[in-house]
């Protein structure tokens, strides 16, 4: 019997809600796109698709609980985006920018989505001057939501290991945040 409303809404989507799958999705998408575009790049909207895909299929194999549900996103989300990374350097493919922006929708308020944009690819920028392990880390734990267990599993590392980072990357950004002028990195373009 589901216990909570996160229960009730994961029974429905495995018997077909469509909007009790749609909520689901949007309680993870928005985190799952900012570590997907700063760890992939332009890889990110066709490995959030792929992502997808595969949870629709293992819908019915899930077990657990909401933080448990991000958690199994997220793991399904970095295999998918090694996946598509190894893909990528074997075959590269040119972007037409031109393209990609006439499809983007005008908003209303343009002044304040031009702050929320620039402050959050601030933030994904800085995490991209990072280690690529520490920057998936930080992606996980603090954009992602995950705890330290729930990271440690999705990267296939020690608790003790993804502290270390998470620790040694917090300090890292604290030290780009009191540099005078820091060029950061297009997102997509961590460090390796």
């Amino acid at each position: 019997m589901p216990r909570s409303d996160f229960d009730r809404r994961l029974a429905a989507a495995r018997s077909g809600d469509e909007a009790s799958f749609t909520e689901l999705f949007r309680s993870v998408q928005p985190s799952l796109l900012r570590y997907l575009s700063t760890m992939g790049g332009p890889l990110a909207d066709d490995v959030a698709a792929d992502t997808w895909l595969s949870v629709v299929r293992g819908l019915d194999r899930f077990r657990g609980d909401e933080s448990g549900w991000k958690a199994w996103v997220f793991t399904i989300a970095r295999a998918r985006l090694v996946d598509a990374q190894r893909r990528a350097a074997r075959t590269p493919t040119p972007v037409d920018t031109d393209v990609v922006l006439d499809g983007c929708a005008a908003t209303d308020d343009v002044a304040g989505t031009v702050e929320d944009m620039f402050s959050t690819e601030a933030a994904l920028a800085l995490i991209g001057q990072l280690p690529a392990q520490q920057a998936e880390v930080i992606l996980l734990r603090f954009v992602g939501g995950l705890d330290v267990g729930q990271t440690a599993r999705a990267l296939g590392k020690r608790p003790g290991a993804v502290r270390v980072a998470s620790h040694r990357g917090l300090k890292r950004l604290a030290e780009l945040i009191a540099e005078p002028a820091v060029t950061p990195r297009a997102p997509g373009t961590v460090r390796q």
